[in-house]
């Protein structure tokens, strides 16, 4: 039986280090499957049902809006996955090349949180899922299995994650064609064409819920990619990334809405389900089971590379190993397994409410992580001085990049319209979100003015420097 090479390990070794070229594998399609499979889940499937039940859009209204928001999102997450073949880095030790080596530390923290975040609220859902399935199961040895199981999966890592999401491509996605065969192959309701309709307030919603939805993957996007060879170029990630997170989370959306229609009016989202795909219910529910312990391996996976970078910034000689990642997990498992198990019925609800909420710091940051990877530095980085305990050509602190990012904040809270913040103007569009337009409309050019002004200056002073 043949010797796994170092550059084929089971466990994966590397941490928040730089991937060396000779150890780049994988293809481009491999993005594809890990986008697709993760986004057929019961999240944005719930999500989806709200297209009709809270939206009160109608089928073809409602899809439009869905498809719309998701193609124009993805944009966002397509653009961030690109960026890891070129960088070999996570997205998070990347944000020191636009924020300098502490600096970065901003949005370091907020990532960390919000996987966290969607970590616990993941193993209360799996919990809840296999309880639904076998209800002899205690709700606390639920919880537990979940967590485990996404925690083995996270640990082993990256190859293991792409593996599974290659199959979960294949079995999900032909789920979910079975599901929508089965009902449309049944009797609908009368109203099922009818039931809804347009309004301005409910589409201008759903299609901005389909452009959040995508740029809050976008903080670890390129951990998935960064093992890809640096030569694949950026064309062949992003339009893998770009198809399989939008028809993953398209096909999903309008699953729900489908469903949601297909049962009488005020049907909860995954008692529709069942209803509407009948003996297929059963067998959906065990593959959503199974997605969601998959999918909640990455929000794991993406929290312990940002705490490892938050404390390798405060240790720049520090290479942490397997044992730390292990550790890590291990920590981050006991805790949130114990606010989950002390959680109230309403807690996904009130988190998923406070993670939306967080999502206002992401607009900023993936503004300013675009704009300066694409336009201004053109995917050319100084890998050495993202590592080194000055930080480099990039410092501790870039200024510029920090101001712009507060600004993109403040903008969109007289927009906001969350769990736990609605501001002045929140409702000019009764029901949707708006800040993120605002934020990107101004964080955008603003960032590019400061940077450039800033570049304009330091060739200014290299030239007099030079003449001197």
């Amino acid at each position: 039986m043949p010797q796994m090479s170092r550059q084929d390990p089971l466990i994966e070794h590397h941490t928040v280090d730089y991937v060396p070229l000779a150890e780049r594998h994988g293809k481009a399609r491999d993005l594809f499957t890990l986008w697709f499979s993760t986004n057929i889940a019961p999240l944005p499937i719930v999500t989806g049902a709200m297209v009709a039940q809270v939206f009160h859009l109608n089928l073809l209204w409602g899809l439009l809006a869905i498809a719309l928001g998701h193609l124009l999102g993805g944009v966002v997450i397509a653009l961030a996955s690109a960026q890891g073949p070129r960088m070999g880095i996570p997205q998070m030790v990347q944000s020191r090349g636009q924020f300098g080596r502490y600096g970065a530390l901003l949005i370091v923290f907020f990532a960390a949180l919000i996987y966290i975040g969607f970590f616990i609220s993941n193993i209360v859902l799996a919990g809840k899922s296999i309880v639904g399935i076998v209800p002899s199961v205690p709700v606390p040895a639920s919880i537990l299995i979940g967590a485990l199981s996404a925690t083995a999966i996270g640990v082993i890592g990256y190859r293991f994650i792409h593996t599974l999401n290659r199959i979960g491509t294949w079995v999900m996605g032909s789920a979910l064609l079975a599901g929508f065969v089965y009902i449309f192959a049944h009797d609908l309701p009368a109203d099922f064409l009818t039931r809804g309709g347009f309004n301005a307030a409910g589409w201008l919603a759903t299609v901005s819920l389909g452009i959040i939805w995508q740029i809050s993957f976008s903080p670890y996007t390129s951990d998935y990619s960064r093992y890809l060879p640096a030569d694949i170029g950026i064309t062949r990630p992003f339009i893998a990334t770009y198809l399989g997170a939008t028809l993953g989370t398209i096909l999903s959306f309008a699953f729900g809405l489908v469903a949601a229609l297909a049962t009488p009016e005020g049907t909860e989202a995954m008692v529709a389900v069942k209803q509407a795909t009948g003996a297929l219910g059963p067998i959906l529910m065990v593959l959503f089971l199974l997605n969601i312990i998959s999918h909640n391996a990455l929000n794991l996976y993406g929290a312990v590379l940002s705490i490892i970078t938050s404390i390798q910034t405060f240790a720049s000689r520090w290479t942490p190993s397997i044992k730390v990642r292990v550790v890590l997990s291990g920590i981050i498992l006991a805790g949130c397994c114990v606010v989950a198990l002390g959680a109230s019925a309403d807690f996904i609800a009130q988190f998923i409410g406070l993670i939306l909420a967080l999502l206002l710091v992401l607009v900023p940051w993936a503004s300013i992580n675009l704009i300066d990877f694409y336009v201004i530095k053109r995917g050319v980085y100084d890998i050495a001085s993202i590592f080194q305990a000055d930080g480099g050509v990039y410092g501790r602190f870039n200024l510029h990049a920090i101001v712009a990012y507060f600004i993109g904040i403040i903008v969109q809270l007289p927009f906001a319209n969350t769990s736990l913040y609605v501001g002045p103007w929140a409702n000019l569009v009764e029901g949707a979100d708006l800040s993120w337009l605002v934020g990107l409309a101004v964080t955008c050019p603003l960032y590019y003015c400061l940077a450039t002004r800033q570049h304009t200056q330091r060739s200014r002073a290299e030239c007099v420097g030079y003449t001197d």
